[in-house]
């Protein structure tokens, strides 16, 4: 071709149906390449190795993707300690709890399992079963109570073993375990708290149900409206690809706040995928010497194994109940007639008693007497079907209407 003449359109024609059976050839040897591998070297015929001999780049790079293929089903294997491994695990994380100026615990979906909840990434998790085309059963998360390890975390917390807990989790059971609300920042909200943005501060409304039956991405309003200014409420969720703005229960200013003071993060349950995306929550900033010890309880690989202190290979509970024992603590078992979120909710009015299908966490027999005969003896006001929300400012009690 002369130069600077353009291609006419018969020769462009031409050009690209060659690239065309060009790309199909490679396609084909490189199918026909992949092919023999899979034969153990012993059964290949002469032709087959010579053709191998003649496309080393190919053999090369199928190579390099059967490594990383293994790579990652071997990070996606469940690995659990022995149980004395375990034990003498556990013996220096004790050490380590005890010994911490500021502890501080990263939790994800793993602590959760054993309340019925699925985890995403594990054998049975959301992920994985949607990769390998799979149904997702339904979870009736109003049956969920918060368990052993939520409330050995809890148990830690009132004996100030604990300063802070940041959770990846949506399922309100940390809240339910008698956590208080200034001790937890859940980064991904809380599926029982819908707020208030036109109030400032925002006004936080704590329901017995799952709030999020109208909501999805980039959609958070509930249905419902705010008791003080009637605006719109929204849901506290942050779905994948968003950016979490709420103040509460999101609470990113105290994570922050305790990761920067933090000698020693803990982390259970948590892939740590979402998490070390966060900078802030690893002292980043710091040189390495000068950041927090790293106590990793997971059964798969986790991105910041190899910055961990101690990796410990076993289910959160197992762990937890080893490490209550070794702290001397008992656990306190999980007692509805307790749970915070009774006294937390705030009732519906009789006219949004239909603005949700969601089953709801029923209070016992014993609690709902009490509860009704509180209800009876309250005066009738304006406001008679349920007080304003909480959360006009942290730690503010429910207004009364006057």
């Amino acid at each position: 071709m002369a130069a600077g003449r353009s291609l006419s359109r018969s020769e462009r024609k031409a050009a690209a149906r060659a690239e065309f059976l060009r790309q199909e050839e490679q396609r084909e040897r490189r199918i026909q390449v992949s092919r023999i591998l899979h034969k153990p070297a012993a059964e290949r015929s002469p032709e087959e190795a010579l053709l191998l001999s003649s496309c080393q780049e190919i053999v090369r790079d199928l190579e390099r993707l059967r490594k990383k293929r293994e790579r990652l089903r071997r990070r996606l294997e469940e690995v659990c300690d022995e149980p004395e491994e375990l034990k003498r695990k556990v013996s220096k994380l004790s050490a380590a709890v005890q010994g911490a100026k500021h502890l501080i615990i990263y939790t994800g979906a793993g602590i959760s399992t054993a309340a019925s909840i699925p985890d995403y990434r594990g054998p049975n998790g959301v992920w994985t079963m949607l990769q390998k085309g799979r149904s997702i059963r339904a979870v009736d998360l109003s049956e969920a109570e918060p368990t052993l390890t939520h409330m050995s975390i809890a148990c830690l917390h009132k004996h100030k073993l604990v300063q802070h807990v940041v959770s990846q989790n949506c399922d309100g059971l940390h809240l339910r375990s008698g956590l208080p609300q200034e001790a937890l920042s859940e980064l991904h909200g809380n599926m029982y708290i819908e707020v208030c943005t036109s109030c400032t501060p925002n006004c936080e409304y704590v329901r017995m149900f799952d709030v999020t039956e109208r909501t999805a991405l980039h959609k958070h309003h509930t249905g419902r409206v705010c008791y003080k200014c009637g605006a719109q409420l929204r849901d506290t969720i942050v779905h994948f690809g968003e950016k979490g703005i709420l103040q509460q229960p999101l609470n990113w200013e105290a994570a922050i706040k305790a990761a920067s003071k933090a000698d020693v993060i803990l982390c259970l349950g948590s892939s740590l995928k979402v998490l070390k995306k966060y900078p802030h929550l690893w002292c980043m900033s710091k040189p390495p010497r000068h950041r927090p010890k790293l106590y990793i309880v997971n059964l798969q690989w986790t991105p910041k194994d190899d910055l961990a202190a101690l990796k410990l290979h076993g289910k959160c509970d197992d762990v937890m109940k080893l490490l209550m024992d070794e702290l001397g603590l008992p656990i306190p078992c999980y007692d509805r007639t307790k749970d915070p979120i009774f006294s937390l909710a705030t009732p519906l009015r009789p006219e949004e008693e239909g603005s949700h299908s969601r089953k709801a966490v029923a209070p016992p027999a014993s609690l709902h007497e009490v509860q009704l005969g509180e209800q009876q003896q309250m005066p009738a006001g304006p406001l008679s079907g349920g007080w304003f929300g909480r959360g006009c400012a942290k730690g503010t009690k429910r207004k009364k209407p006057s």
